[in-house]
């Protein structure tokens, strides 16, 4: 996946299923979200652009079917479903509605990452990314803007550059020296004052920033969970 990592959403009310997943997607280098409902994952979907949901079936409340079925207007982020393995009418029933694959529990970890990377390369979404959305935030890099609750920011190429990277490998920790070898820059006051600028545009209290942060004594970060 070169230096793509690709955001996954975990969809099941199991608790320890969540958690193995996301252990196991976290080795494979995904960056990963979770959802313990078909509700909690439909607010989710409307602020974050995933690149592949894996949904469980059977949950209380709404169904994953139920979830796909509500969420097609949102939806054209690659499925899988995990059913288990007494239910093939929920499994063909779900490939009919959308879904791209499916995977009966207990499953082996190994085929899952084999499956997501699978369903990524056919749907080319291992692509560099150009537009995110996230929380009432969306970065646009092909604009050149950043739209904020309703408000716009225009974004130069310096600032363009550093966002690309970080929008592309979120999580990742980028050391001044790092952001300045991008930008063709070595004085860190400057690459300082180059995050504080962004932060105005894409924080709603700079101050506190909650998404572009600093990790003391490492560099900088982009969360988008």
């Amino acid at each position: 996946m070169d230096n793509f990592i690709a955001h996954i959403l975990v969809v099941d009310d199991d608790k320890g299923i969540r958690s193995l997943v996301k252990k196991y997607l976290f080795e494979n280098n995904f960056l990963v979200s979770t959802a313990e409902s078909a509700e909690d994952a439909s607010e989710k979907i409307k602020f974050i652009e995933f690149d592949l949901i894996i949904l469980d079936v059977m949950m209380p409340g709404k169904s994953g079917l139920d979830f796909i079925n509500e969420n097609k207007k949102f939806l054209e982020t690659p499925i899988i479903l995990l059913t288990a393995k007494g239910e093939p009418n929920d499994r063909i029933e779900g490939l009919e509605i959308g879904a791209d694959d499916y995977l009966p529990k207990p499953f082996e970890p190994k085929e899952l990452i084999l499956r997501i990377k699978n369903i990524l390369n056919k749907t080319k979404k291992i692509s560099q990314k150009r537009v995110i959305k996230f929380n009432d935030i969306k970065i646009d890099l092909n604009k050149l803007i950043i739209l904020k609750k309703n408000k716009e920011y225009k974004i130069n190429n310096t600032e363009k550059i550093i966002l690309e990277k970080m929008i592309n490998n979120p999580g990742k920790t980028f050391a001044r020296e790092d952001i300045g070898l991008l930008i063709k820059l070595d004085k860190e006051r400057s690459i300082d004052v180059i995050i504080t600028r962004l932060r105005k545009k894409i924080e709603i209290d700079p101050k506190n920033p909650k998404f572009l942060q600093t990790i003391r004594g490492a560099g900088y970060v982009l969360w988008i969970e």
